[in-house]
């Protein structure tokens, strides 16, 4: 993967896991087998995070769920740090990136059950219309291949550009046929596409990262991606394996029940969409 955030040079730099969980501030837990321990679970801040501790603080007790809840600000290490034990799940990433994340990196990560999607954006400090963007313009795109493929169909989606016949979940720029308005392509980190804004044109930015700059997608996107038919719901996964955990059948269960929806679609007002 090409994805760099935050967290991952430290780790990559050093080969440990710990020094990861360490910049989270959870340095000392790890996850644990025992089903009748703590189910620990890694995941993005916003929303996943959030929507976890409302399942932490409202429901899993009367479940009689443990559940604590990790915090990671890069795509790589919930991964690894799932396949190798320290946390017992994760919850951040879809199909087409958990597909590229296990070709490449030789993991066993498989999900558990659909929560949500977090509709791709396209958003800009200079113009209020996607048609509004001139010629020669830049637009920041996601650099990991998932993300930067996704992005480019979302353009493409819209009529700014035209993919090559076959494109598929790992298109880049080289795989646009028509780019009539002669747009030019800033690949950066998909956590820092929300703070290039001042840089580029216009910047295609995840959900999660949108939401977490304070962005509210429903109402300030230029385009947004369409919720129908979706492959890019974000799930609830765990290692291969561990499926059948009680306490993860008792995660997904309430991930995926009506108080979970109503807390998702009160708090996020269509910025982020139930899949369930």
């Amino acid at each position: 993967m090409r994805n760099t955030a935050k967290l991952t040079t430290a780790v990559l730099a050093t080969g440990a896991l710990t020094l990861g969980l360490t910049a989270c501030g959870s340095g000392k837990d790890s996850g644990s087998s025992d089903a009748n321990g703590p189910l620990v679970v890694a995941a993005s801040p916003t929303p996943h995070a959030e929507i976890l501790n409302f399942v932490k603080d409202k429901l899993a007790k009367k479940a009689g769920l443990d559940l604590e809840v990790k915090e990671f600000t890069d795509y790589i290490t919930p991964n690894t740090a799932t396949e190798d034990g320290s946390v017992d799940a994760n919850y951040f990433q879809n199909q087409p990136y958990l597909d590229d994340f296990n070709k490449k990196r030789g993991t066993h990560i498989v999900p558990v059950v659909t929560v949500h999607l977090e509709p791709l954006g396209l958003y800009s400090h200079k113009v209020k219309k996607a048609d509004a963007l001139k010629s020669g313009a830049t637009i920041a795109v996601p650099n990991d291949a998932v993300n930067e493929a996704r992005a480019l169909k979302l353009l493409a989606a819209n009529g700014l550009i035209t993919l090559k016949d076959g494109a598929g979940t790992e298109a880049t720029p080289q795989d646009i046929a028509k780019n009539p308005k002669n747009l030019t392509f800033k690949e950066v980190e998909a956590a820092q596409t929300a703070r290039s804004l001042d840089d580029v044109d216009a910047a295609v930015i995840n959900g999660n990262y949108a939401i977490s700059s304070g962005i509210k997608p429903a109402k300030e996107a230029l385009v947004l991606e369409s919720a129908k038919n979706s492959p890019y719901g974000n799930f609830l996964a765990v290692k291969e394996g561990n499926e059948k955990d009680p306490r993860v059948k008792k995660l997904a269960k309430l991930l995926t029940s009506p108080e979970v929806k109503k807390f998702i679609e009160d708090k996020y007002q269509g910025s982020v969409i139930p899949s369930f």
